[in-house]
């Protein structure tokens, strides 16, 4: 599993305070409300550091061609230990990505860093095939419709109408589990 889908085993013990919450983000690389979101992912991230387990899940919606494949060279991008720059970067170029396409995430791949030659081998094999389809599948069975949605605790928060008030309110889950 990649760094920015990587489920944390279930365990006998239960959470402690030591362990820390997750948040799982439901996105779709190609969207401006998830870009939008980033601000507030950025601002938890630094709040909480490990103490919160930020995770990117894949939920490519229809109406995007691209974010698919998006999603994919993502994946890629975390086997070569950048995974949330490379998300990030992405979605900073959604509507350049709606345009141009796949020649956008060679472009990101290469500004970071990341092997864009692997990333394209990763596309035409499909070697992340399952791990898109696999979050996107638990995302419809949880009630997922859109994005980005917030999983935190247990509660399912949509941002794809308003981020207005979303961030207080993980906040407010994540202080109340990592209090115990």
């Amino acid at each position: 599993m990649s760094e920015i889908n990587s489920p944390s085993a279930p365990s006998a013990v239960p959470a402690g305070p030591a362990d820390p919450a997750v948040l799982d983000v439901w996105c779709d690389l190609q969207c401006t409300d998830c870009h939008a979101a980033l601000e507030d992912l950025r601002a938890l991230r630094a709040r909480y550091g490990d103490r919160l387990d930020v995770r990117l899940r894949h939920f490519p919606l229809e109406k995007h061609r691209h974010a698919y494949a998006a999603a994919q060279a993502a994946e890629e991008a975390a086997e070569q230990g950048r995974g949330w720059e490379f998300a990030e970067a992405v979605l900073g170029r959604a509507g350049e990505l709606g345009e141009r396409g796949e020649a956008v995430l060679a472009e990101v791949a290469k500004a970071l860093g990341v092997d864009a030659e692997e990333l394209d081998t990763a596309l035409v094999d499909g070697r992340h095939l399952l791990i898109v389809d696999a979050d996107q599948a638990e995302g419809k069975a949880i009630g997922v419709t859109g994005t980005p949605t917030y999983v935190i605790g247990g509660e399912r928060l949509d941002g794809g109408k308003s981020q207005e008030g979303l961030r207080e309110r993980i906040e407010e889950i994540a202080d109340r589990l990592l209090a115990g």
